[in-house]
Formats: C-alpha cells, sequence, structure tokens
C-alpha cells in the first residue's frame, strides 16, 4: 500500500494484519535509526502504567513513561524537541532527537522546565535485525508515512493509530472503526 522506503524520522503504522501480535497491535512507531544494520524505533502511542516518578524516585515527575518496544524493556530512553536545553542529542529529523546527557534531563525535569510536548520517555524499544523490517513490509505488517506533524508529543496517544489508518481510505477504515476485542462485539 506505502510507496515510502523505510529511514529514520518517518512513522510505521501497524497494518490490520498484525493484530494478534501484543506487541505492536495498534501501534504507531516512530523510527530513530535505519541502516543496513536493522532498524530502532519507539512505539508513542502505547503509554505504560508508570510515570518518571514511579521509576526515578528523585525525580518529582508525573510525566508518563510510554511502552517503547519489546527490546530492553528495563532500559529508559527518550525522545524530545529540545536540544538546545539536551546536550549530546542525535536529530532523528523533523525536529525530534533521540537520547542526550540525562544528567540534564533530570535536573530540567526537577527544575519542571520540561513538560510532555517536550519529551517522551519509553521503557525499552522497537528493534529489527538486518533486513527483517523490509521483510516485514514485504508481508505487509507496516504502513509507513511522513512524520509530517508540527509536534509529534501532542498527539492524542487514544486515537494516534485509528486516526492514521483511516487516512489510507478502503478497508482501513473500517479496520480503524474495529473494535479493539473483535470476539466482544
Amino acid at each position: 500500500m506505502t510507496t515510502l522506503k523505510p529511514t529514520k524520522g518517518k512513522l510505521l503504522i501497524a497494518e490490520p494484519s498484525i493484530l494478534s501480535d501484543s506487541s505492536f497491535n495498534r501501534s504507531v512507531v516512530l523510527l530513530t535509526e535505519h541502516n543496513d544494520l536493522g532498524s530502532v524505533g519507539f512505539i508513542f502511542n502505547k503509554p505504560s502504567p508508570y510515570t518518571i516518578n514511579d521509576l526515578i524516585p528523585d525525580i518529582e515527575s508525573s510525566l508518563n513513561v510510554y511502552i517503547g518496544g519489546p527490546v530492553s524493556e528495563d532500559n529508559l530512553y527518550f525522545v524530545h524537541k529540545v536540544p538546545e536545553l539536551i546536550p549530546d542529542s542525535i536529530e532523528i529529523g523533523n525536529g525530534i532527537y533521540w537520547g542526550g546527557d540525562f544528567e540534564t534531563i533530570q535536573d530540567l525535569l526537577k527544575e519542571d522546565i520540561l513538560s510532555k510536548h517536550d519529551i517522551r520517555f519509553f521503557l525499552g524499544y522497537s528493534g529489527w535485525s538486518e533486513q527483517q523490517l523490509e521483510e516485514e513490509l514485504q508481508t505487509t505488517s507496516w504502513l509507513i508515512v511522513e512524520n509530517n506533524f508540527k509536534n509529534l508529543f501532542k498527539i492524542n496517544h487514544n486515537s494516534f493509530w485509528k486516526d492514521e489508518l483511516i487516512k489510507f481510505g478502503g478497508i482501513y477504515q473500517l479496520w480503524a472503526n474495529a473494535p479493539i476485542d473483535p470476539s466482544l462485539n
């Protein structure tokens, strides 16, 4: 369906065909890296039950932590849009950056300088080995879209997948409106 190639900064929209995959069902993944060795990204629309304060008690912040993916789920990662505040950030594209100096982030959170519109934290990440993502694209597991959002951090995570799927029209509109668990229908 999509003719775009996976590159960092693009979004992967889970195809309805992977509804049985508990990790990626109804997911929107921001690709932060894609090269000959593989791909890395973070699921942008699945909040975990945790806040930063739950994971790092020294930081009194109620910012939500999201489920980034099924790899290294015991590690904390982050993407943001404030490289001028966070040294050593790596540009992903469209004003979004990955990583940076975590001590600085802790200080910025303690001083209440960062908001949920500036940064997103993730437990784990989504990873694909060499050629794995390309194979999944051929088996219609993902749709690729440009990240044309002015601020990806302000998107409603509850409707993100549905809203993106509807844009493809046709059968995708039906799947976008299907219940999460069709057996309850």
